[in-house]
């Protein structure tokens, strides 16, 4: 196993996880995901295409969320 510094942990509210620093990510089917990028975003709205990764998903999930609260006019 390799040594790995803390990692910083930011939890977006109704968007991604951001981790900043050296980590790795294990996802859903125990795949191990290395980063060498500062800042990685994970997701955690499911919805992303390119799992563990956010690809923005959150924003349109809340958007229809927000579309389908709204009252009808009529």
């Amino acid at each position: 196993m390799t040594e790995f510094e803390h990692a910083s942990i930011v939890l977006c509210p109704a968007g991604p996880m951001l981790l900043r620093g050296k980590h790795e990510v294990l996802d859903a089917d125990g795949k191990v995901h290395h980063t060498v990028r500062p800042v990685s975003a994970v997701c955690m709205c499911g919805g992303s295409a390119i799992k563990p990764w956010c690809d923005g998903t959150h924003r349109l999930l809340a958007a229809r969320a927000r579309d389908n609260d709204e009252p009808n006019a009529g």
